[in-house]
């Protein structure tokens, strides 16, 4: 089935950039790519998902699959992330069950959108 999980690597969380520091964004991706991905699961760092005021996010999408962008989000949060997108990767439709969903997943839903359609 497959999916991918985008994981926003520029995002500053709205604080100041100390020189020197990864943004919290950045932070995020770095303790995602330190652990092992579920079967299934792609993890893509992108430059923007466009949800700054919500802290540093992240989106799970896949052919035929609702997509949702969650945050905020932190590097104390990455086995939990990634949990919830092995769940994601195992469905049809990209709708996990509701209790079947972490916590993080349930609270923290930014958006969520229609699958493509294809012709």
């Amino acid at each position: 089935m497959g999916a991918t999980l985008h994981v926003c690597i520029t995002c500053r969380a709205g604080l100041p950039l100390v020189e020197g520091e990864l943004c919290a964004g950045a932070r995020v991706h770095e303790a995602i790519s330190a652990l092992p991905a579920p079967e299934g699961v792609i993890v893509k760092p992108v430059e923007c998902l466009s949800a700054c005021k919500n802290g540093a996010s992240v989106a799970l999408s896949g052919p035929g699959r609702w997509s949702y962008i969650y945050g905020p989000v932190s590097e104390a949060d990455a086995q939990v992330i990634l949990e919830g997108a092995g769940a994601y990767a195992q469905t049809l439709d990209g709708i996990v069950p509701w209790r079947e969903r972490p916590a993080l997943f349930r609270k923290n839903v930014i958006a969520r959108l229609p699958a493509l359609e294809t012709p």
